[in-house]
């Protein structure tokens, strides 16, 4: 994940979910090529974080909302634990062991 990637998801999710790559350029947020800006999407799309739709047109995912909300990450591919989900119960050290 790089800077760009990281303003291009913003900006998809403060454009009501979606956009191309042209608008994106020329809203000005990214001064890097619409070449390079497509090329990213791309990118994002094949990593589950935008999906394409069309004509040029990405919209993004629930993943990239998440990661967004830095509750995914793509790096590792999985979403955050934060510590306070009992789902599997207790951790190690809330039990006092070294969990074997």
């Amino acid at each position: 994940m790089s800077v760009w990637d990281d303003r291009i998801l913003e900006w998809m999710r403060e454009n009501e979910g979606s956009g191309t790559p042209k608008q994106l350029n020329d809203s000005g947020l990214i001064r890097v090529s619409q070449t390079h800006i497509a090329r990213r999407c791309k990118t994002l799309a094949e990593n589950g974080l935008l999906r394409h739709v069309g004509n040029g047109a990405y919209v993004i995912t629930e993943k990239g909302e998440a990661y967004l909300e830095e509750e995914y990450d793509a790096e590792e591919e999985a979403y955050i634990d934060d510590g306070n989900s009992t789902a599997n119960g207790p951790s190690a050290s809330e039990q006092g062991t070294n969990g074997v």
